[in-house]
């Protein structure tokens, strides 16, 4: 409201507020923030279990095992482009009955996709390019055996850093749908490099004394499931599929499923199973299962 001389008496006329110019100060306090374009979502985890037995007429071994593990991802979305890095850090160790301390637990992964999301066809359909390493922190052992058969007794080193890991390039095409982006499909052409750096465990991965990479072309698959299936109970599934071109066999698979159950805002229960075939490895299907219950500190 303001007033104004009309003639020789004061008139009061209504002026839309909007129509005001702000002060300087005012501009200041009404401008508004870009809205954050990367989307964070970092969790730390620590969990352990210890067991003592002393005159226990039941019996029972003496234990002690801890792991920690952190997983991250960072989405960042633009009009025409969405890219996502998700990775995850692993690493337990276990004790029994005054042994040496064993590693349980050893995981070094990072998966990187980048989407062209326009409009039309490439909005349902995403153009794709794929990143993917795994290796694993420490050397590892076979302790019930020597797969090598060069008369050594167990135990006897069959991992280190770097040795193996595995690196996967793709282009191609991908799918997101449902709400909150719950499934996730992709296939496209794609390369895989297997790297041992330790010379004299090149034997367990299908390479000669003196290689140290194998390079495969083929055509690769992805499909991931997040779905939160009952209130704080969440299913994650990623399925990967690797098909040489050179190579008659069934394809390499990594089928890694977690199921997360949140207990409250820091107590968490984990069921992890793993099922891994890489006919250059081993003729066999390999299984991981892991069951944990420890503290979850959400960073991000």
């Amino acid at each position: 409201m303001m007033a104004a001389l009309g003639g020789d008496s004061l008139v009061w006329a209504e002026v839309p507020v909007n129509d005001i110019e702000p002060t300087s100060e005012a501009k200041a306090d009404t401008v508004e923030i870009a809205p954050r374009r990367w989307q964070t979502d970092v969790v730390a985890r620590i969990s352990g279990s210890q067991t003592g037995f002393r005159n226990w007429a039941e019996g029972g071994t003496n234990s002690l095992a801890s792991s920690a593990n952190l997983s991250g991802k960072f989405v960042r979305r633009t009009p025409s482009w969405r890219t996502n890095h998700e990775t995850r850090l692993a690493f337990g160790i276990v004790r029994q009955n005054g042994s040496s301390l064993r590693k349980v637990e050893d995981l070094i992964h990072w998966n990187t996709a980048i989407n062209y999301t326009g409009n039309g066809f490439f909005q349902t359909f995403n153009p794709t390019l794929a990143f993917d390493v795994r290796t694993q922190f420490a050397q590892g052992f076979n302790y019930d055996r020597n797969p090598f058969n060069d008369g050594r007794e167990a135990p006897v080193k069959v991992s280190d850093f770097f040795s193996p890991a595995t690196l996967q390039q793709s282009i191609g095409l991908s799918y997101v749908g449902g709400p909150d982006e719950w499934f996730k499909y992709r296939l496209g052409f794609g390369s895989k490099q297997t790297i041992v750096a330790n010379k004299y465990l090149r034997s367990l991965y299908g390479l000669d004394f003196d290689q140290a990479l194998r390079y495969q072309i083929g055509m690769e698959s992805r499909t991931e499931v997040n779905l939160e299936i009952a209130t704080n109970v969440r299913y994650r599934s990623t399925l990967g599929l690797f098909a040489a071109f050179n190579r008659a066999d069934l394809p390499d698979m990594m089928w890694e499923n977690l199921v997360s159950m949140r207990v409250n805002s820091w107590l968490g229960v984990n069921f992890e199973f793993i099922t891994y075939y890489d006919r250059e490895v081993s003729d066999a299907l390999q299984f991981k299962e892991v069951l944990s219950v420890g503290l979850t500190v959400v960073i991000v």
